[in-house]
């Protein structure tokens, strides 16, 4: 069954602060969440639908369910790391569509700046049973990325200045955002002069850490109306798991591959139709790799896609991340999906800084990665549109 324009998102909400010592994880869920649900107009009384994953504190939706008194019909907490809410918003749509559910709140928060604790999803991975074949060796997930990037480099000549122009642009778009956490504009050169992390990827290749959170409140088109607020259609969604394949991986692509096919096919759109995209960048060759799987260039020619401002705002070929995303702006819980669905609803409600709102934005993209390009991964792609789209 499509799910395509059967749910929408009435509410979206951003932890303004980047640094919370003085907030448990559990009231980090809590502030976004009343945040979420003030934007759509809406309380904790009428949802009957919750989403939430890894990050959440106890047994996760069992306990935040209770914390925040929710009476659920529905409840989902599929864990794919900063993949996950993207997936929510997929397994959302079809408990609305279906009927099951007419308001669902989807919530992210955590505390890795103040030294909090480490996602649920995360902390599990040294009991995985691929742990004692690849930490044993002192994999990393920094070390992981740059093995993609390396290969990437040698099938199709990519440069550490292309990867670099992924940053700049991000930080363009972050000078104009109040809460970024890296607010300064840099170029190519400082990138490649920051210090080397995990060759060839330098300091500003990577993501920021910081504390923080962000929610959704997804409605029925019934609700929808009723509600005095401009709500966004969800169109399309798709969801893969992409692994190693038994030491035969192929480190040049991504989930995306299969993810995004599947979320254009339901919303009935080509990559060409899309007017902004949020990509997961937990690092630079992050964004590159998916921006050739999701078929906005072709494979192999991300590098040269990026290195002439395609993803500049408002005006690039493909403006991308206007919130200075989790390079510059915000990467709550060690997660970026949920930003990524924000600032996609904000570019679609004409709400994003004006230096950056893309001129009649009809169609947003949204995707997320978990876990690593260079292991295993969860991707999933979400496809937005204006409620005329």
């Amino acid at each position: 069954m499509s799910r395509r324009g059967k749910a929408f998102i009435a509410g979206a909400f951003e932890h303004p602060r980047r640094v919370i010592p003085d907030r448990t994880v559990a009231e980090i869920h809590a502030e976004v969440a009343l945040g979420a649900l003030a934007d759509a107009g809406l309380t904790l009384a009428d949802v009957d639908g919750y989403c939430c994953a890894g990050d959440a504190p106890g047994f996760g939706g069992l306990s935040m369910a209770e914390y925040l008194g929710l009476r659920c019909r529905t409840i989902d907490t599929t864990e794919t790391g900063g993949s996950s809410y993207l997936v929510h918003v997929g397994h959302a749509a079809a408990e609305i569509a279906a009927g099951r559910a007419r308001v669902v709140l989807i919530t992210l928060g955590g505390n890795p700046r103040s030294g909090g604790p480490t996602p649920g999803g995360s902390a599990r991975v040294s009991d995985a049973p691929e742990a004692e074949f690849e930490q044993l060796w002192g994999a990393s997930i920094a070390g992981q990325y740059a093995l993609a990037a390396r290969r990437h480099m040698h099938e199709f000549g990519t440069t550490g200045a292309q990867l670099a122009a992924i940053k700049v642009a991000a930080s363009h778009h972050a000078q104009h955002n109040p809460h970024a956490f890296l607010p300064q504009v840099v170029t190519v050169e400082e990138v490649l002069d920051s210090p080397m992390v995990a060759d060839p990827l330098h300091r500003l290749d990577c993501c920021v850490i910081t504390d923080g959170g962000g929610a959704l409140v997804m409605v029925s088109p019934e609700v929808a109306r009723s509600l005095d607020r401009t709500c966004v259609q969800v169109l399309g969604q798709g969801e893969a798991v992409k692994h190693t394949a038994g030491g035969r991986i192929d480190l040049t692509y991504t989930g995306a591959v299969w993810s995004g096919p599947a979320a254009f096919e339901e919303a009935g759109v080509t990559p060409d139709d899309i007017d902004y995209v949020s990509i997961y960048d937990s690092f630079t060759i992050t964004v590159l790799q998916t921006l050739e799987d999701l078929g906005f260039c072709g494979k192999g020619e991300g590098g040269g896609f990026v290195a002439d401002g395609a993803l500049l705002a408002p005006h690039g070929r493909l403006p991308f991340n206007t919130d200075g995303g989790g390079l510059c702006n915000n990467h709550p819980a060690n997660r970026g999906g949920m930003t990524k669905v924000v600032e996609a609803v904000r570019q679609l409600r004409g709400e994003a800084h004006p230096a950056v709102q893309v001129p009649d934005c009809t169609l947003a993209l949204a995707h997320g990665t978990g876990g690593s390009l260079g292991t295993r991964m969860g991707s999933a792609t979400v496809i937005l549109g204006r409620e005329d789209a």
